[in-house]
């Protein structure tokens, strides 16, 4: 797609700015627990969703919706399009400054949700906020970062997605009914409800500690990213423009061919991907009972294995990633995914080998996720006046088409697995086709500057 070339052909890197050096992993960590949020409020709205259910009485078109307006879905697609033009617009520190305030906002909501109008509008915020702070995360990460640690401090980032579920998934695992703390759960929550509460209120009210669990740390990120200097890159392109309109951002966004391809490349590779990690996201646990044949616990327990993988692997990523060819990494994690998808259709998930062989299969490309070039990718292609911006809309396209795919995937699905197989063909041509477009269009942008790369792309002007 591009025709760059390495990063030993052109000129040296420019000088650090202010942010980068030591500061940009210290800044990327703050940054970074915008991604732990997401995933967090995205696994502990699926793991509380049958206690709310059974304490508010709800159908299961009430936890539809809760899933379609939240984090993983409409509520975070509308807020990164909002979010992406208004971090391009007043800068990424206006987005760390308010935003994990609406966060807050909407966790606390939850928490104190005694109706299903508060829960919905607690997951919409929610979700909002989360969508508001992934692209303008993902843009400062990059313009923060040295030349040589771009990709380090974006797997970084990847990894608090990662860590995210797995201490959410422990603590709805610990706290539900039946679990390890559940006892001084009870006691605490009798201890504000009364000692004749309801048993569907006492047993939702361990929800209730997951989601405030996000709340402290929301207000820890708060306070490490509204101290957040402002990127030197949005600075400095900022000070050069005379005009700097939102309208006329999303105009140039819309109207310059090389920024047009580049949005066709990053949804060809990152949209057929997540249509499958989306599914896997918040199905997994029920794909591994119902067609895996294991209980609740254990798969709950394989989940949180996958996710240590997932870490672990990512961690491993992190130290090969700016100085191995990013084709080769891109190209190794979804050969491995398909993989996975592949002993589906082969010796099935029905048995213990075939099931942790994808589990564990699985957990590996995560770590090498597309996600993570995506990430990438999409904060060093496009030019700092609309970064965030594209990656914005891109988000918005992606969560949004990947709530309709998790219906038609249930259609596909069946009750109790019964088109798990035809569902598994169904992922691996999604895969195929990322790793397909992926192979074609990989730039060269590795150890490169992004003052560099967009004026080899976009020319002086910008």
């Amino acid at each position: 797609m591009n025709n760059q070339s390495s990063s030993q052909t052109h000129s040296t890197p420019l000088p650090r700015r202010e942010g980068q050096g030591s500061g940009s992993l210290k800044s990327t960590i703050a940054v970074s627990l915008t991604n732990y949020l997401d995933a967090g409020a995205i696994v502990a709205g699926a793991s509380g969703l049958t206690l709310w259910k059974n304490y508010l009485e709800l159908t299961e078109m009430h936890l539809g919706w809760l899933n379609f307006i939240s984090a993983n879905c409409l509520g975070a697609a509308v807020g990164a399009i909002i979010g992406g033009f208004l971090a391009d617009k007043y800068g990424r520190k206006f987005i760390f400054t308010y935003n994990m305030l609406v966060y807050m906002t909407g966790v606390l909501l939850i928490m104190l949700s005694v109706n299903f109008p508060m829960l919905l509008a607690g997951f919409l915020v929610t979700g909002i906020s989360v969508g508001v702070g992934v692209p303008a995360s993902w843009t400062y990460i990059s313009e923060s970062s040295e030349n040589n640690n771009r990709g380090r401090n974006i797997c970084i980032s990847q990894m608090s997605w990662g860590v995210g579920p797995m201490v959410i998934l422990l603590l709805g695992m610990f706290f539900a009914p039946g679990g390890y703390l559940f006892g001084w759960v009870e006691s605490l929550a009798h201890s504000c409800l009364g000692a004749d509460a309801a048993e569907h209120a006492v047993n939702v009210f361990s929800s209730r500690l997951v989601f405030f669990s996000l709340f402290v740390v929301a207000f820890i990120a708060w306070n490490l990213q509204r101290k957040l200097q402002e990127s030197a890159e949005f600075t400095a392109q900022k000070a050069q423009e005379k005009k700097n309109g939102l309208i006329e951002n999303i105009q140039l966004l819309f109207t310059n061919q090389v920024a047009v391809k580049t949005v066709c490349f990053l949804a060809g590779i990152y949209l057929t991907w997540n249509l499958v990690a989306s599914v896997m996201g918040f199905f997994q646990p029920h794909i591994y009972e119902t067609a895996g044949g294991v209980t609740n616990e254990q798969a709950n327990w394989m989940n949180c294995i996958q996710w240590a993988i997932i870490v672990g692997v990512t961690l491993i990523t992190s130290k090969l990633i700016d100085r191995t060819s990013h084709k080769l990494i891109y190209v190794f994690g979804l050969v491995v995914a398909i993989s996975a998808w592949l002993i589906i259709v082969t010796i099935g998930v029905n048995g213990p080998v075939g099931l942790w062989a994808f589990a564990i299969l699985w957990g590996v490309q995560g770590g090498t996720s597309v996600q993570i070039f995506y990430a990438l990718w999409g904060s060093e292609l496009f030019p700092a006046k609309f970064r965030a911006g594209a990656q914005g809309l891109m988000f918005f396209i992606v969560r949004g088409l990947s709530a309709v795919w998790g219906l038609l995937f249930t259609y596909i699905y069946g009750e109790q697995g019964e088109g798990f197989t035809l569902a598994a063909y169904c992922m691996i041509a999604l895969l195929a086709v990322s790793l397909i477009v992926g192979i074609l269009g990989a730039p060269k942008t590795r150890g490169r500057s992004l003052e560099d790369i967009t004026k080899e792309r976009y020319g002086e002007e910008y």
